[in-house]
């Protein structure tokens, strides 16, 4: 058994289109998605044409919540954008898919953790605003109560895997569409990938259990880049050029 993980394409329909053909040169055709497929300041509607044909095993990130209940005019500004992009169809799909799901039986599919979209699972943010590993204990208190073999979460844009002191696996297939971002919460914080690649994850059992390979793919980021900058977002526009945020 082999597949494809994707997560965090953040409305990058360029990234998204790289990473559909490179996972087809790697001879996959089973793909997961793991949430916040829209919003940012780029491709909103483009992005949802392209990924609602697919019909992927997908669930829901925060973002992808937050443009189905929040009103627009309290949206942040990269969920505005989006949602002024997409149509009712658009939004019917996100309302369509699940928070959670189990794939083939084998794999837990969730954004963040099973209990909330907005938490990191992989990772502790400090008061200093350092990004680090979370203590495996930590790791496998949240994961309590999931009786499968590999675990898929997405949100921190971070590519890692943990294997856990039981033989499970959790992988987190890092961004597709969005190299670097800050955020205020738990305390302010930046995560940057330090390249402007897109990046995706490649999950496969074998006689010993499952393994995982992380990609990376070259696509016209800078095409990109130039879109945020236009829509007046320079931090899109630093992180999308090299995986930094300026």
């Amino acid at each position: 058994m082999r597949f494809a993980a994707i997560a965090d394409i953040h409305g990058n329909h360029l990234a998204l289109e790289a990473v559909l053909a490179d996972i087809q040169a790697q001879g996959l055709e089973e793909i997961v998605n793991l949430g916040d497929f829209f919003s940012g300041p780029l491709e909103a509607a483009r992005t949802a044409d392209m990924l609602m044909p697919l019909g992927l095993t997908s669930v829901r990130g925060n973002h992808d919540r937050y443009l189905i209940e929040q009103d627009p005019a309290a949206m942040h500004a990269s969920d505005a954008v989006a949602y002024g992009q997409l149509t009712p169809s658009h939004l019917d799909w996100i309302r369509s898919l699940p928070f959670d799901a189990v794939y083939r039986g084998e794999a837990y599919l969730c954004h963040a953790t099973p209990k909330d979209d907005n938490l990191y699972w992989l990772e502790a943010v400090s008061p200093e605003g350092i990004v680090s590993l979370k203590p495996i204990e930590a790791i496998e208190a949240l994961a309590k109560g999931i009786d499968l073999p590999l675990i898929l979460c997405g949100h921190s844009h971070v590519p890692r895997a943990v294997r856990l002191s039981d033989g499970r696996l959790i992988v987190n297939p890092g961004s597709v569409g969005c190299p670097a971002y800050d955020d205020v919460l738990p305390y302010y914080h930046k995560v940057e990938a330090g390249h402007p690649l897109a990046s995706y994850a490649i999950l496969e059992k074998i006689a010993g259990g499952w393994t995982w390979q992380f990609r990376n793919v070259a696509y016209d980021h800078l095409a990109m880049s130039a879109l945020a900058a236009e829509r007046g977002r320079a931090d899109w526009a630093s992180a999308l050029a090299a995986g930094w945020v300026k």
